[in-house]
């Protein structure tokens, strides 16, 4: 029982360190556009981001019970319970090691999908195939994760396209929508509160979880206890606003091109689809939604093509989280499969050597494009706009109006010319 209690603790703490990760990894998510656009300044955009993901892990519990009631089948932790909770020490392990490699590269990736990756990994080296409910983890994890970046784009592209036809007015002024960034506020505000809603979820699953398998919560009682829920909250909220900076000081060189009109489409329609997938218990990916509305709002400014590219490159990195993590995850629980508890001690050693090592590389270098660009950044550079966009039906009428007008003035005087 005594080493069934050190795991637990074990885990708690590295499910904590992953919340803090999460945090930093997706903090560009929120106030990507933003910052860009000039709406918020980059202090005031994570101070505030940190805040509203703070509020939102206690709106909602729904993510949470599909993390610890719905992965990894109820009867199998009944049967098997001293196994399970290595298992989830290992998927950890699989999950961190992800997530701190793709923050130091700068590659696009997901700490959810990190997260579960890690998780199934090591829970069918331990367990096996039976470990894990297959029929919960494609209809809360992988359709949403194909559903949700498809619809926030198209929401976010109708958007643009309407904020943009209401505006037209100001077709070549250069400061006509300004108006926008006032409405980002509020609209990064949502995202960064549906952030904490559906990510920090997850956490508070995976610590619920680790009891309900030593048996230190009922398995009836679905929802995380309130320490679980305030340790979650100001954990992600802590990584938010002290790890955000290597990734936030690029934004600017990665959205460019984003203008006031589409950051407010984009981040509504992030918002929009992330707090419905909340309510539903969707495990889904805040980066690769967030990603979606970026490229969605891009395509919806006239003149727009796609670099087919840099989106597949994009699309790769989402492609091969869930697998590379869960790889890093099985081999972990290889490891305690063999060693038995010297295997923990040796994973947890591994570990540290792992994080405190990527954490000092990532001091050695200057923060460039190359090696912390943003998730959300990488995506706005899917779409290629022209410096002048094309001019619109409008224009194009009122162009040739005009020209024939020019033409029918000249041409009597061009008459008299030849009569003289």
């Amino acid at each position: 029982m005594e080493t069934a209690a050190l795991i637990v603790v074990l885990v708690i703490l590295l499910a904590l360190f992953f919340d803090f990760t999460n945090g930093f990894h997706d903090t560009a998510n929120a106030m990507a556009t933003p910052i860009a656009t000039g709406a918020l300044k980059p202090k005031t955009a994570v101070l505030l981001a940190a805040v509203l993901n703070l509020v939102g892990a206690f709106l909602s519990t729904e993510v949470s019970q599909t993390v610890s009631h719905g992965i990894i089948r109820e009867e199998s932790i009944q049967q098997q319970a001293d196994l399970f909770l290595p298992m989830i020490f290992a998927g950890l392990i699989g999950a961190i090691t992800w997530n701190m490699l793709t923050w130091l590269l700068g590659l696009p990736s997901s700490s959810s999908h990190a997260l579960f990756g890690g998780l199934i990994g090591a829970t069918l080296v331990g367990v096996g195939v039976g470990g894990i409910d297959f029929g919960m983890v494609l209809s809360k994890i992988i359709l949403p994760a194909l559903i949700a970046p498809v619809t926030a784009l198209v929401i976010a592209f109708i958007a643009t396209k309407i904020a943009y036809s209401i505006t037209r007015r100001y077709d070549g002024k250069p400061d006509g929508r300004d108006g926008f960034r006032w409405g980002q506020i509020f609209t990064s505000s949502l995202v960064a509160l549906a952030h904490g809603t559906n990510d920090a979820q997850k956490t508070m699953g995976v610590i619920t979880l680790a009891l309900i398998t030593v048996g230190w919560q009922s398995q009836d009682q679905a929802d995380p206890h309130l320490w679980v829920i305030v340790a979650c909250a100001v954990t992600i909220a802590l990584g938010t606003y002290l790890g955000g900076w290597r990734i936030i000081r690029t934004l600017g060189k990665g959205l460019t091109e984003v203008k006031p009109a589409q950051g407010f489409a984009a981040e509504s329609s992030t918002a929009a689809t992330i707090l419905a997938s909340s309510a539903f218990g969707f495990a889904l990916s805040t980066t690769q939604v967030a990603s979606g509305s970026v490229i969605g709002s891009g395509l919806g400014r006239r003149g727009s093509t796609v670099r087919w590219r840099t989106a597949g490159r994009i699309a790769i990195g989402w492609l091969l989280t869930l697998p590379a993590a869960g790889a890093v995850g099985a081999v972990a629980a290889l490891m305690i499969n063999w060693l038995g508890t010297w295997g923990i001690a040796i994973d947890a050693v591994l570990a540290l050597v792992v994080i405190v090592g990527l954490f000092l590389r990532s001091r050695r270098d200057a923060v460039t494009p190359a090696n912390a660009m943003s998730d959300v950044a990488e995506s706005g550079l899917a779409i290629e706009l022209p410096d002048s966009p094309p001019p619109t039906r409008r224009q194009q009428r009122v162009a040739l109006a005009k020209a024939k007008r020019n033409a029918s003035s000249t041409v009597p005087a061009a008459s008299d010319e030849e009569s003289k």
